[in-house]
């Protein structure tokens, strides 16, 4: 991939760096301050809510009781530091970026705020006006495994969506080899109702949640636009995407449908997946002869930035099956931008992010 990105003074040096996060009540926040408090390289120095400023993490966030004595303070008492994590609503950051912007030498943005690099994809997809187009091509889009090189020393990081984060590594190495038909790409995903955040709505009642199968996007889904900016090459990328909310408070478990372009068997797949992702340190290819865990499982990746990938050749036709898991608040967010952020400052990649998944849970 190409290097841009607007660069900040240099890789951060070993030692412990101030890290803020801004809107870290919701369920990205919180799971952001669990991994960050677990860092050996920062510190956490203020957390904000507007609405629980002044109150302790944890009340809002039980699991962190004891781990942390840090309370919600307002925006406003925010204070100089290394690192600042974005996690607001979507819209706000793009327009708050000019007085967050001197506060910290590296910010990332886990919103879908600086994600696009075509403003004018913002209307269409966002249905507005980008207030900072300038900006969109100064923040590196932050799937590591794919800009490694870019995020290098880069001071404003795009966290992807969780959605296109488990699309993307699955169908990377396909369209990066050019093997598929890129206009006959399916994606339906199942997402955990964690996805949709803390805010309560009339369908995340509890009533109205248990035992859904729902389909809530079946078309029009805005991470098709980083779906497709990602896996573009020199073909133009059309994807039918649809999403489904089912009874699960962590994971998504993405299935591709797309269309060999040559008679590939499942060795030469194999062998595609391996020089892609082999040596990466959260991507493992699935693939069991049998047994009940052969293709990826979300549950498996609950509290990890891990994602799981497998897939099956149709021998009826040219069609492959691709499979993706991840544990949508871990790789499909603050994992992830750990992940982006440690790599930013020349860190260990893994850096505060080896926990292993359960099992049995």
């Amino acid at each position: 991939m190409g290097d841009r990105g607007c660069r900040g003074p240099g890789p951060i040096l070993p030692g412990l760096s101030k890290v803020s996060i801004v809107g870290a009540s919701g369920y990205v926040g919180g799971e952001l301050l669990r991994l960050l408090l677990g860092h050996p390289f920062v510190k956490v120095a203020q957390v904000t809510s507007e609405r629980h400023a002044g109150l302790p993490v944890g009340r809002v966030h039980p699991n962190l009781r004891r781990r942390t004595s840090l309370a919600f303070c307002s925006v406003a008492e925010l204070n100089q530091c290394d690192l600042l994590f974005l996690c607001l609503p979507h819209g706000e950051a793009m327009r708050r970026i000019d007085g967050l912007l001197p506060l910290a030498r590296h910010i990332v943005d886990l919103s879908a705020d600086f994600r696009l690099r075509d403003a004018a994809a913002y209307q269409r997809w966002y249905g507005l006006t980008h207030p900072r187009p300038h900006l969109l091509e100064e923040f590196v889009y932050g799937i590591p495994e794919l800009h490694r090189d870019e995020l290098r020393g880069a001071r404003l990081i795009a966290g992807a969506g969780c959605n296109a984060t488990a699309t993307i590594l699955a169908l990377y190495p396909l369209f990066a080899a050019g093997v598929v038909d890129p206009s006959r790409t399916v994606v339906e995903v199942k997402v955990g109702s964690s996805e949709s955040g803390a805010g309560a709505s009339a369908a995340s009642h509890h009533p109205e949640r248990q035992h859904s199968v729902r389909s809530y996007r079946p078309t029009g889904h805005r991470h098709i636009a980083e779906i497709i900016q990602e896996l573009t090459t020199d073909s133009p990328v059309e994807i039918h995407f649809s999403a489904t909310s089912i009874d699960l408070v962590r994971g998504v478990l993405a299935t591709a449908h797309v269309f060999l372009t040559e008679e590939l068997d499942e060795r030469e797949i194999w062998r595609l997946y391996r020089a892609a992702w082999g040596d990466e340190p959260f991507i493992r290819i699935v693939k069991e002869r049998d047994g009940h865990f052969r293709y990826p499982e979300p549950k498996l990746l609950w509290g990890t930035n891990g994602c799981d990938i497998g897939f099956e050749r149709d021998r009826g036709s040219r069609r492959l099956v691709v499979m993706s898991a991840l544990d949508n608040l871990g790789k499909g967010a603050a994992g992830q931008a750990v992940q982006a952020m440690n790599v930013a400052c020349g860190w260990p990649e893994t850096a505060g992010l080896e926990f292993t998944g359960l099992h049995p849970v």
